[in-house]
């Protein structure tokens, strides 16, 4: 299946990408890496890349693709983002 990245917005095969989805912390709505895709609800798609995350942040794609009001925070989907490039 062709999914389009939020933050380079390119057209390429889900299997490169990973999945991003909503989740909640005590701070308000966070947006989470979904590596397998099993996780239910709304979901975004990412290249595991920091441009594309940059991309991303800077665009605010996450809220308008997991249509979500107000801050969202990316920590754990930064760190994650990292943790791949190093691989």
């Amino acid at each position: 299946m062709i999914r389009t990245c939020v933050g380079c917005r390119q057209r390429v095969d889900k299997t490169t990408l990973v999945r991003v989805v909503a989740g909640r912390d005590e701070a308000g709505w966070t947006a989470e890496p979904d590596p397998d895709g099993t996780r239910p609800g709304r979901g975004a798609h990412l290249h595991p890349a920091e441009r594309c995350l940059r991309l991303a942040l800077d665009r605010r794609a996450f809220a308008r693709a997991l249509r979500l009001e107000g801050p969202i925070g990316t920590d754990a989907l930064a760190a994650w983002v990292r943790s791949e490039a190093d691989e």
